[in-house]
């Protein structure tokens, strides 16, 4: 998720919480339907917030302080995967690309979803 959601950025938003992301100030405390905040500079929406994103990738506290400085895979294996980007629930401060933490594949909550994705090859 994250090269997909970032577009090329390095910042940790793509633009102006209030244009790009439902929080716990404008969300009015509910799930919102897709495309109604400003697209990433790819044109995918929602990459920040509403839900948390379950990403495939297993959580590692640890894992970034060695890993490849570029897109890392994540480990091998591990008994938690990442969620990441923040929902509708939390504050502006945790809605950022890099805002990620571990969780029980089988927790389930009202804030908490997936994006169906595929690999993309350029022609």
């Amino acid at each position: 998720m994250g090269i997909t959601a970032r577009a090329g950025s390095t910042e940790a938003r793509y633009g102006p919480i209030g244009e790009v992301a439902w929080d716990s100030g404008n969300s009015g405390d509910k799930t919102h339907e897709v495309a109604l905040k400003r697209p990433n500079a790819w044109s995918l929406y929602d990459t920040l917030a509403n839900v948390w994103e379950w990403v495939n990738d297993w959580y590692d506290p640890t894992y970034y302080q060695n890993s490849p400085p570029q897109d890392p895979f994540g480990p091998a294996s591990g008994k938690e995967h990442i969620l990441r980007g923040g929902s509708w629930y939390v504050g502006p401060g945790l809605i950022r690309l890099s805002n990620r933490y571990g969780q029980n594949p089988a927790y389930r909550n009202y804030n908490v979803g997936f994006r169906c994705g595929g690999v993309v090859f350029a022609p």
